[in-house]
């Protein structure tokens, strides 16, 4: 697999299918590290989710395609934070997700899309990019890392 036939572009309804295989892949990873969460065989989004998220501009996807055949997805999320008293008005690029096919991971596809989504928010004029991720998904962490993310604020729990 070489970069150069590798397109990132927008998500549409033709994605569907894709995006779903993709979604459930996701969620066992999840459901490993958190059977206590994560119930088997779901995934995060109906259809008719999907569809609305893939027309709407504040919840932009993007897709990484070669010769046809999507090999991964990031969803995004567009946060304002406007009137703060602490805070500065500011645009944030949140990655909601972003999952590359088991068959494609290790080929650089993850980065080609993380490197679009960090494009997009700039040209949009956003401030930052932020994420979340699970503790126990050791591999995200590292690829995040790996991309120049820090930790910007933890999440703690106790599960009672």
């Amino acid at each position: 697999m070489s970069d150069c036939n590798i397109i990132v572009r927008a998500a549409r309804a033709s994605d569907l299918a894709i995006v779903n295989k993709l979604l459930y892949q996701v969620e066992d990873i999840h459901r490993v590290g958190r059977p206590d969460l994560f119930k088997p065989g779901e995934k995060k989004y109906t259809d008719v989710q999907l569809l609305e998220i893939f027309q709407n501009p504040k919840t932009p996807v993007f897709v990484a395609e070669e010769d046809g055949e999507v090999l991964g997805y990031v969803f995004c999320i567009l946060q304002e934070t406007v009137g703060s008293k602490c805070i500065f008005d500011h645009t944030t690029l949140y990655i909601d997700d972003l999952c590359v096919d088991e068959s494609a991971r290790g080929k650089g596809v993850g980065k080609l899309l993380y490197d679009y989504a960090l494009g997009f928010a700039k040209s949009i004029g956003c401030h930052n990019v932020t994420l979340h991720v699970w503790d126990r998904n050791p591999g995200a962490r590292a690829f995040y890392e790996k991309m120049g993310m820090g930790i910007q604020q933890t999440t703690m729990e106790v599960i009672l």
